[in-house]
């Protein structure tokens, strides 16, 4: 995240890709802000000033999912997206309620491995450079020494030493030779067979503490050294094994501790949890059935939201100061169906606007991502140079509407349906038509989806 970003800064940001939901978006600018606030304050007061966590309600394909991934990504946060459906109560067969944090300290360590790997990306392709000049002109060297397993077992296993024949600058001569050929790009398609690690972990399934949810164990990491690394020979291009190589020598050189450190920090003070179909565990109080099961989610999901400490294979990790987005429908339910402790740790509540044919309109024109553009660009690779009218774009916007009005709302996705529908055709036929302009106008349009517009019956099945 740009550090200082104002809350009217954010907006504009998440402007670029959501249409309209200023409330929503307000409210998530505030939170990423509060944050920046909180790392101002005094170490003293730091720890007590926790999120104001967010409940979005509103139709489905509205956008609120889509403000929580950009907010993430704005932010450069760890973020995880889950169902709340797919969780159960603690001793019932299923992921418990945990498995979002450890979800969430997995992606923190994705995201701060991938900077060190990047910090250290020219270091690693020289490094890279070399072991390919190594196999492509073997010069002089000591044996590599066994293993140490393998010498206390008394196995062989080191690398016997060539003879000492050669001369150096020789092969330093062709070496660099080898080099120029390597930076102008004219040995990319030459196959050599390089000795790559074997990454797959052996991993040891164990039942945690919490439940059945499962927490891998690397041997690997347990057992350390006293396990060979073990290695598979492959042949590859020049240019493929570039990229093999430099990413090992970038591995060698971060030290995953350090990741684990920090992945885990990051997690607990910028992670963001986006907890969706939430509406899905609210039931009436005093039912039986499914509903008791749905109220021992919401009291095992409690806990992780008010802020404890979830064991990780990482360590422990507090969700104290977990941001933390629940959102839902909220068709059948409504919030206040949600235990009361439930509903108090979500004090920030924001309702979500049906999109209207303006909406709609903006939808496919305005975006950095916009899905006029995004067929456009599409069909471009075949050839076909695709434009749509003004008007076609409003006969879109307003069938998508009248779709969503007649059938059930699914929001901005209903557009997806009706374009598909739209540029059928032309996309059966593109590699055919490849060199041509095709204009689409509210003709088009109309002939393309009048049949199925017209009858209820058949848009429910189609579109």
């Amino acid at each position: 995240m740009v550090e200082g970003l104002t809350p009217r800064q954010v907006v504009a940001e998440l402007d670029k890709y959501i249409i309209g939901q200023a409330e929503a978006k307000r409210a998530v600018a505030i939170a990423l802000r509060n944050r920046y606030r909180r790392r101002l304050l005094p170490e003293h007061l730091r720890d007590e000033v926790s999120p104001k966590n967010i409940l979005m309600m509103g139709p489905t394909g509205v956008g609120k999912t889509e403000i929580a991934r950009r907010l993430a990504r704005l932010a450069a946060a760890p973020f995880v997206k889950v169902e709340a459906t797919k969780f159960t109560e603690v001793g019932y067969v299923g992921r418990d309620v945990d498995a979002m944090v450890r979800d969430l300290v997995e992606t923190a360590i994705r995201m701060v491995k991938n900077e060190r790997i990047e910090a250290v990306r020219d270091r690693a392709d020289q490094l890279a450079e070399e072991r390919l000049l190594e196999i492509l002109r073997p010069g002089p060297r000591r044996g590599r020494p066994a293993h140490p397993l393998q010498a206390l077992l008394g196995m062989g296993g080191g690398e016997p030493a060539p003879p000492d024949g050669e001369d150096e600058a020789t092969v330093r001569a062709d070496r660099e030779n080898l080099r120029r050929q390597l930076r102008l790009g004219e040995l990319e398609d030459r196959i050599v067979e390089i000795e790559v690690e074997d990454t797959a972990p052996r991993t040891l399934e164990i039942f945690s503490g919490s439940g059945v949810e499962e927490m891998g164990v690397n041997l690997q990491d347990m057992l350390g050294p006293f396990l060979p690394r073990r290695t598979r020979r492959r042949k590859l291009p020049i240019r493929e094994a570039r990229k093999v190589l430099a990413q090992e020598e970038a591995q060698k050189l971060i030290d995953m501790d350090e990741v684990q450190a920090e992945a885990v920090r990051r997690a607990e003070e910028s992670g963001i949890v986006f907890l969706d179909e939430i509406d899905k565990i609210a039931g009436n109080q005093g039912g039986a059935g499914p509903d008791v099961s749905r109220e021992g989610v919401q009291r095992d999901i409690l806990p992780i939201v008010e802020g404890s400490t979830v064991m990780t294979k990482y360590g422990p990790v507090r969700t104290d100061h977990v941001l933390f987005i629940a959102a839902g429908a909220f068709h059948v339910s409504k919030p206040s169906d949600l235990i009361p402790e439930l509903q108090g740790r979500f004090p920030l509540r924001v309702e979500l606007a049906s999109l209207t044919e303006e909406d709609f309109r903006r939808i496919l024109t305005e975006p950095e991502n916009a899905l006029i553009t995004q067929y456009t660009q599409l069909l471009a690779t075949e050839g076909v140079e695709l434009a749509f009218t003004q008007d076609a774009i409003e006969a879109i916007a307003a069938a998508a509407r009248q779709v969503n009005l007649a059938t059930e709302d699914i929001g901005a996705r209903r557009l997806h349906t009706i374009l598909e529908r739209v540029v059928e055709e032309l996309s059966f036929e593109a590699p055919e038509v490849a060199g041509q302009r095709v204009t689409i106008n509210a003709a088009y349009v109309h002939r393309r989806l009048a049949s199925i517009v017209a009858d209820q019956d058949l848009s429910r099945y189609i579109l």
